[in-house]
């Protein structure tokens, strides 16, 4: 699965949600489909931790110039 790109590993999560709540499938069918969402999920998690951890922040100081700072030190927002 590790070659699998992040966004087809998304598509096929959400295809599974759909099927999981259509409510049509057999115990062992949906079983089955949640485990491979769950390995699905643990993928896609660990692809954003580690995209997360390459992210820097271009940070303009106060002469005009930019410069690199790593995600998450001061200035960062919280959305709000």
């Amino acid at each position: 699965m590790a070659e699998e790109k992040f966004e087809q590993a998304i598509q096929r999560l959400e295809e599974i949600v759909q099927h999981l709540e259509g409510g049509e499938l057999s115990l062992g069918d949906s079983l089955k489909m949640f485990e491979e969402g769950m390995k699905l999920a643990k993928f896609c998690t660990k692809e954003l931790e580690s995209a997360e951890k390459k992210v820097s922040l271009l940070v303009q100081e106060s002469d005009g110039g930019i410069k690199e700072a790593p995600f998450g030190i001061s200035g960062e927002t919280d959305g709000s």
